[in-house]
């Protein structure tokens, strides 16, 4: 039986993360950008490991027999994961410490981590007591006897004392918790030279104080560690009122969960890190060696100072005048389809659209879906005003939307209490649809407009990823999403089958093999036959089956794809027509877009779902049809100007090298930079809006 080619999904995430660090080591990215980079890499795998390498050692803890496929042996795939970033980690502390450091240096800008000046030091001591030392509980660590149970995420110095009154005494073992969820992690030191800032980590600060701390004592030895649990709540599902408690009572245990990596300092003593092994019952699995410092993810807040030409030039988002000028919104969405593409757009038109149906007399209902929402919320803010307003309001909140799962739970409450009709989590399925309509009542005729989306109702991230939203009356569609609704609402299967819209436990996995079937047919019967796709990722084995299928038999597909890709392209006898690519860039890629040629006759969707076995097997998704031929270009031309990108594209291949794509133009095409300017000139143009 020919094996298929197949790339685990957590080392094509690896991959995919180095493609984040890429961006740190770039010299041509901006500074401050590189920084930032580092910091997006390190919160990646955070999660990860509390979420994907969790899994992967409860499945050794549990002994599960292995699988026919070797490579794919729960203790095999841990081995791998924990090597490739293990090489990742020392190249991101290559780029710190030996690229980004001396770069910050040359401006001004110094991280200080050692011979620090009389002045520094008394700061330091003085900054401490003041503002720290409340925070500081030193731990005696006694192997046997004292096992202190250590914080998620939280950095502990973990140091070597030695009693000053007894020479020959052993070394013994403490920890000092770093209080950086109080106080910021960098502080700025006092600098004698004008023109340069000193910043120095909050662990620096400590650090300098434990001899203060552990004043009988000589510190032999200080070393920075880090514990991450495990971080699903492993919930049964259960109809909502059950389930609701169940998460409230899940999310208690989160930080408490098992241990799923220690991060530590690789240049601890062996000696010292087999007592702490030991001391926290930790198996060799668990182990993730770093830099000195860990917790990255704070780069986020590294001081900027005002240098903000170190930082990318700002691309304002574009307002989009048809709607955002519109007096009556409704009025503008019935004559046309609109499709706007965030964060090139504003997002205002979607704020006006439920702020303008809070408002306007004629409409009497809205609903909506929730995955995942801003804390402040001028969307949420219009809902509640509805109700108020007489309206009937309906939000269906999904609180199974990993780490929002507490933000959804409080935003249903507060419009529960509004007085909103709040529907929550069905049982065994996510629901991950990005919709909402709105009815209106016009002359006793019934009216729907809905919006649709590849993105969640979320202003802030609204602002840094990339997402397509499009506002339609054309019944084909909404007459199918109020159907989608009402099952939400009631859980009762619709008498009538979707025709328009694929809807993830209905047609949608029936129909979507169908669309990639029918390329194949007609590839084979010598018509034209195409497919182009871009999703964040590409996991499900049946279906990357039939794209190499489809490859064989001479379909031309072209795949744009951010995260996870287990297909593996360019493989003779598997995937010789399929060209696949990643984009990282300054904002985050997270459309899903789905275009067939079917000889000539084109069909093209917008999507919530990727292709991954979560996505089509396990969550309610919506495929969705574009039918306006004019939005069709702009979607084209969008996907043409991204498949041009000679910049930031990587190449997917077997290699997972993550090479960048080049080709003989002398020109650079950055795409993201670029779809900005073409939007803006369009816009200016009036070339295709009206």
């Amino acid at each position: 039986m020919k094996v298929i080619p197949y790339i685990h999904r957590d080392l094509s995430w690896l991959s995919f993360n180095y493609r984040v660090l890429q961006e740190a080591k770039d010299p041509n990215v901006p500074l401050l950008e590189r920084v930032k980079f580092l910091a997006i890499y390190s919160s990646n795998l955070d999660e990860f490991f509390r979420v994907r390498v969790a899994n992967h050692r409860n499945l050794v803890r549990a002994g599960k027999k292995p699988q026919k496929n070797l490579a794919f042996e729960p203790e095999k795939v841990l081995v791998r994961i924990l090597k490739i970033v293990n090489t990742q980690q020392e190249e991101f502390t290559r780029i710190l410490e030996e690229e980004i450091l001396p770069e910050l240096i040359k401006i001004g800008i110094q991280l200080k981590t050692k011979k620090f000046s009389e002045d520094q030091l008394a700061f330091m001591t003085e900054y401490f007591i003041d503002h720290l030392q409340p925070y500081v509980h030193p731990i005696i660590l006694m192997e046997d006897k004292v096992k202190p149970f250590l914080n998620n995420a939280n950095i502990y110095l973990a140091l070597q004392l030695k009693d000053k009154s007894k020479p020959n005494a052993k070394i013994m073992y403490a920890l000092l918790r770093i209080p950086s969820d109080k106080k910021p992690r960098f502080i700025e030191l006092p600098s004698k030279k004008k023109d340069k800032n000193v910043v120095v980590l909050l662990d620096d600060i400590v650090r300098n104080a434990a001899q203060l701390i552990f004043p009988g004592f000589d510190i032999v030895g200080s070393y920075s560690i880090k514990l991450s649990r495990d971080a699903e709540l492993y919930i049964d599902d259960e109809f909502s009122g059950d389930l609701i408690s169940k998460v409230k009572k899940s999310l208690s245990k989160r930080n408490i969960g098992v241990a799923s990596r220690l991060v530590y300092d690789r240049k601890i003593p062996d000696d010292f890190l087999q007592y702490l092994m030991n001391a926290f019952r930790l198996h060799k699995y668990d182990l993730s060696p770093e830099g000195r410092q860990h917790n990255n993810s704070d780069f986020f807040k590294f001081p900027s100072f005002g240098l903000n030409n170190l930082k990318d030039p700002v691309l304002n988002p574009l307002s989009y005048p048809p709607l955002e000028k519109a007096k009556s919104i409704f009025d503008k969405i019935a004559k046309r389809d609109h499709m706007l593409y965030f964060p090139y757009h504003s997002y205002e038109s979607v704020i006006q659209f439920f702020e303008q149906a809070a408002d306007d007399p004629k409409v009497t209902h809205i609903k909506i879906i929730q995955y995942r929402v801003a804390k402040v919320s001028r969307i949420m803010n219009a809902l509640m005003k509805a109700v108020k307003k007489g309206k009937q309001v309906t939000a269906f909140i999904e609180i199974k939307a990993r780490f929002d799962e507490e933000a959804n739970l409080q935003w249903g409450e507060k419009l529960e209490e509004a007085g909103v009709t709040v529907f929550y989590s069905m049982p065994g399925l996510k629901v991950h649809s990005k919709m909402a309509i709105v009815r209106k009542v016009i002359d006793k005729k019934e009216q729907l407009y809905s919006y649709i989306s590849t993105g969640n109702f979320h202003e802030d991230t609204a602002k840094l990823y990339t997402d397509f939203g499009m506002f339609t009356a054309d019944e084909r569609i909404t007459n199918e999403v109020i159907k989608l609704f009402r099952y939400l609402e009631t859980k009762r299967v619709p008498e009538q089958k979707f025709e328009n819209l694929l809807v993830g436990q209905f047609n949608l996995n029936e129909e979507l093999e169908g669309l990639i079937d029918q390329e194949i047919h007609n590839a084979k019967e010598g018509k034209k036959a195409k497919i182009t796709l871009k999703l964040n990722s590409l996991q499900d084995k049946d279906i990357i089956k039939r794209l190499y299928k489809a490859s064989n038999a001479g379909v031309t597909i072209k795949i744009i794809v951010r995260g996870i890709c287990s297909l593996v392209p360019d493989l003779a006898n598997f995937s010789k027509n399929i060209e696949c690519i990643s984009i990282i860039d300054r904002f985050l890629e997270h459309p899903r877009v789905f275009i067939f040629e079917n000889n000539g006759k084109e069909k093209m969707f917008i999507s919530s779902a990727d292709w991954m076995v979560r996505n089509l097997h396990h969550r309610i998704e919506t495929i969705v049809p574009v039918y306006n031929k004019e939005i069709r270009k702009f979607i084209k031309k969008i996907l043409g100007i991204q498949f041009s990108d000679n910049t930031k594209a990587r190449i997917i291949d077997k290699s997972q090298a993550n090479h960048y794509k080049s080709d003989n133009s002398n020109l650079s095409v950055r795409s993201q930079v670029e779809i900005y300017h073409y939007i803006k000139r369009n816009l200016e143009l009036d070339a295709w809006i009206n």
